[in-house]
């Protein structure tokens, strides 16, 4: 129970936000790193939105994700295979997963209940890396991905809100925090 899983999602939003509810995840992003915060293996894929398959102008600006990008993809059900297929290898041996917050958390299981997807990550306890940096740090409140590295003599590498790179991002504060062993549920 040496690895863990950091997992970055982006999705479907407009200026202002949109409810949890209303989005959907249009780029999957894992780095599996050792404690270390060292990548061991990734995953990419973009995925292609059902109920609002067009993005908004907003949304395309801050993700730098084409609707090209979008258009070509497949749909979360298959990707969720794709990845689970991806994870599969590595699951023995995984103590975790975690998030920068806990909106990556909220919005996959939204989608699995939405499509009907199990999932291998439900058996893992999740860590919410942005509640414990701030903890870690006695941070009066959690802060974003980029302050944080910043708090830690980082830079933020890559190009923001892109799921592959804030995922990279995160796994880098990993080694900054006393991460718990290997729990379930």
């Amino acid at each position: 129970m040496d690895k863990w899983l950091v997992i970055d999602l982006e999705a479907t939003t407009d200026e202002g936000g949109w409810p949890v509810a209303d989005m959907e995840i249009i780029e999957i992003g894992a780095s599996l790193v050792d404690r270390d915060g060292h990548e061991l293996d990734h995953f990419k894929r973009f995925v292609r939105p059902l109920r609002r398959p067009l993005l908004t102008l907003f949304c395309q600006e801050l993700t730098h994700i084409a609707q090209s990008d979008i258009d070509s993809a497949t749909p979360l059900p298959v990707v969720w295979e794709q990845f689970e297929h991806w994870l599969a290898p590595y699951r023995p041996r995984l103590a975790g997963w975690t998030s920068w917050g806990d909106y990556d958390r909220r919005q996959l299981e939204q989608e699995w209940r939405r499509h009907g997807l199990a999932s291998s990550l439900i058996a893992l306890s999740h860590v919410n890396l942005k509640q414990h940096f701030a903890d870690t740090r006695q941070l009066k409140r959690p802060v974003g991905l980029r302050t944080a590295l910043q708090l830690a003599g980082m830079s933020f590498q890559g190009q923001q809100h892109r799921a592959l790179e804030d995922a990279r991002n995160t796994a880098r504060l990993l080694p900054l925090t006393a991460m718990p062993d290997a729990q379930n549920g």
